[in-house]
């Protein structure tokens, strides 16, 4: 595997540097994954945006949470599995829910559940779900803006999830004792 940049303040394109800082107020340090992005001040961007929009949306902590890891686990992200666990603790998510997203477990709720079921058929299907499939989404309490906002943390998940695939992305120190890897089969959706 090639060697990808990361950056630092110092190191970053004159374009990412701004965006380089504002990582750095918002989590204390520079997050490894921002580090690689920062090679396309674009990206980096990109990424940032999407991270913002989809905290915006009409979606609780733990909804967020649920839609973000059930796409890090079907991805298998080495880096994001524990990011996330990290966030969602941040985010006083309950560690059930995260132990059962990690390991692919039943969730504590049924809309809980619902909420993953559907972003893993939108993932897998590519966004060719069946009309049973989205009534079901709807059935369980959600609707057409929800579907639309699953799209949006999808954009942002495939964006970290591939560059840490294509960079092996290190863990940051603060997530290590997160460190995940797929244990069982897949869910099935």
């Amino acid at each position: 595997m090639t060697d990808f940049p990361s950056h630092d303040l110092e190191t970053a394109p004159a374009l990412s540097r701004p965006l380089l800082e504002n990582s750095q107020k918002a989590f204390g340090r520079l997050p490894g994954l921002h580090k690689v992005m920062a090679e396309s001040p674009q990206v980096l961007e990109g990424y940032q945006v999407l991270h913002k929009l989809f905290t915006e949306t009409a979606f609780d902590a733990d909804e967020m949470t649920v839609v973000w890891q059930s796409i890090n686990v079907e991805h298998e992200c080495h880096y994001c599995v524990p990011a996330h666990t990290g966030i969602a603790k941040s985010m006083k998510v309950s560690d059930d829910i995260s132990d059962a997203l990690r390991n692919e477990t039943v969730l504590p709720s049924a809309k809980l559940e619902a909420l993953r079921t559907f972003t893993l058929q939108m993932l897998r299907s590519r966004g060719r779900v069946t009309q049973a499939q989205m009534q079901a989404f709807f059935d369980a309490g959600y609707g057409h803006r929800a579907v639309l906002d699953i799209v949006l943390g999808l954009s942002q998940k495939v964006m970290s999830n591939y560059i840490n695939h294509v960079a092996e992305t290190p863990l940051d120190e603060p997530v290590k004792p997160f460190a995940w890897q797929r244990s069982g089969t897949p869910l099935v959706a």
